[in-house]
């Protein structure tokens, strides 16, 4: 399967968050805009730090936002977002975060497929400073391979 198709709506340049959960509000915000999701998928993502912690701060710089399979789930969905100012989740070796990613995958059988190709991705230890200094969407599109 690979990685959802990112349209323009779910990508977010530029933006500002005080807080981690502010942050994943954007990535939320994003996949609802992009019909994947609904609100509840954007809490249960924040829900997910505030039981687990911030594992979802994967590599230096770059948080990769989800939750579980379920109704808040419309269709599998992508989404970037990149913040004008890092902001801290509290990871001990990755913080600041300035590069979101958000995934929403409808079916349980390939949410993990999705979550390996987004870890084959960012194998890559360019790709989270060039999506912080992407300008378009179109830009961040080309660098994660994905179609509109």
């Amino acid at each position: 399967m690979g990685l959802p198709p990112l349209s323009d709506d779910a990508v977010v340049l530029g933006a500002s968050a005080p807080s981690w959960r502010d942050a994943l509000r954007l990535a939320g915000g994003a996949l609802v805009r992009s019909g994947a999701t609904t609100d509840a998928y954007t809490e249960a993502m924040v829900a997910m730090v505030e039981e687990h912690g911030p594992y979802i701060v994967i590599s230096p710089g770059l948080a990769f936002a989800h939750a579980r399979p379920g109704d808040s789930v419309l269709r599998d969905g992508l989404s970037v977002v990149t913040l004008a100012q890092p902001v801290a989740f509290g990871h001990p070796h990755n913080d600041p975060v300035d590069v979101v990613l958000g995934l929403a995958v409808a079916g349980v059988g390939t949410h993990l497929e999705s979550i390996g190709a987004i870890a084959n991705l960012f194998n890559d230890a360019t790709v989270t400073a060039r999506l912080a200094a992407a300008t378009t969407p179109d830009e961040v599109r080309e660098i994660m391979g994905v179609p509109a």
